[in-house]
């Protein structure tokens, strides 16, 4: 299946990789993965079957209409990469639909490599933003941990010990994430309620101080950031479904990707990380309505 916007590419040197070409992948995300009937997806698919749309040469059919038919899911899935990593690297370009013996090792590599790759991204997002050369030069260290494990062979992809390195680069990003919100923590009072994990959907957070806030894992479905400064914010797996970003500046959030981008709502005027692309349904955003919010938050409301 085609990416229906361009996909994230890291700032760092080297990681083209992470990029993804889905002409050069057997639509692994497709088939690897399953989802459930929701809000995101039409129908219910087990994993490791081929998604009913899917076309003999690995095409969606219903790619230009994915939207309306439901699938929103699909249209903001990245795979860091991984796809075409695992089909033609590790698979020499053999499908699982030539020789279906191969699927099971294909779809469980894929779900690692993806992961692997993820890292490896926010990793280079890290490099780029760390303040002291020892900082940087740890997140360097770990990224080539990370590399050289997602560049080996199938049998160590296989292998790798997703656990600890999911550890690993989450205490790099936090350490990362604390050192350039330190300087904005002087900026003004920070409400109670813009911490990790928070449960702000549909809140309006228009004027709120948003500088230097702690959002990684909190979930943003709905909220209203329009004309917002997110200089940095940490929005790590922050849940953005139909955030409101227009006329915000998300130029120096933290750890934000094109699966979060896409998965929200903005303008033209809406200012985006180097290296994130601006949705194509964002064309024309701003006219519409936006989800009637909460209300705007204030010191009582935390």
């Amino acid at each position: 299946m085609k990416p229906t916007t361009p996909p994230s590419v890291a700032n760092s040197p080297g990681q083209a990789a992470l990029r993804p070409d889905c002409s050069q992948c057997f639509a692994l995300c497709c088939t690897a993965f399953g989802f459930t009937r929701s809000a995101d997806f039409a129908i219910d698919k087990p994993p490791a079957t081929p998604c009913p749309n899917l076309a003999a040469d690995f095409s969606c059919t219903i790619h230009d209409r994915l939207r309306p038919r439901g699938f929103v899911g699909c249209t903001v899935f990245d795979c860091f990469g991984a796809g075409q990593a695992v089909s033609q690297r590790l698979f020499g370009g053999t499908s699982w639909r030539e020789d279906p013996a191969l699927a099971p090792d294909m779809f469980a590599a894929f779900k690692v490599l993806r992961q692997l790759h993820e890292m490896w991204w926010l990793l280079g997002q890290a490099e780029a933003k760390a303040y002291g050369p020892d900082t940087a030069g740890d997140v360097r260290h770990l990224q080539a941990m990370v590399r050289e494990v997602a560049e080996g062979p199938l049998d160590d992809v296989l292998a790798a010990d997703i656990g600890s390195l999911h550890v690993q680069v989450g205490d790099a990003l936090r350490g990362v994430s604390e050192e350039v919100r330190a300087g904005y923590f002087d900026d003004g009072p920070r409400l109670g309620c813009l911490q990790p994990g928070a449960d702000l959907a549909g809140a309006d957070l228009r004027g709120v101080a948003l500088c230097g806030a702690n959002l990684r894992g909190a979930c943003l479905i709905a909220a209203d950031f329009r004309g917002a400064d997110l200089a940095g914010t940490d929005l790590l797996g922050a849940d953005l479904r139909d955030a409101r970003f227009d006329d915000a500046d998300l130029t120096d959030t933290l750890f934000l990707t094109q699966a979060q981008i896409t998965a929200a709502r903005g303008s033209a005027s809406t200012r985006l990380p180097a290296g994130l692309e601006r949705p194509g349904h964002w064309l024309g955003a701003g006219s519409a309505s936006p989800p009637a919010p909460w209300k705007l938050l204030d010191s009582g409301d935390c």
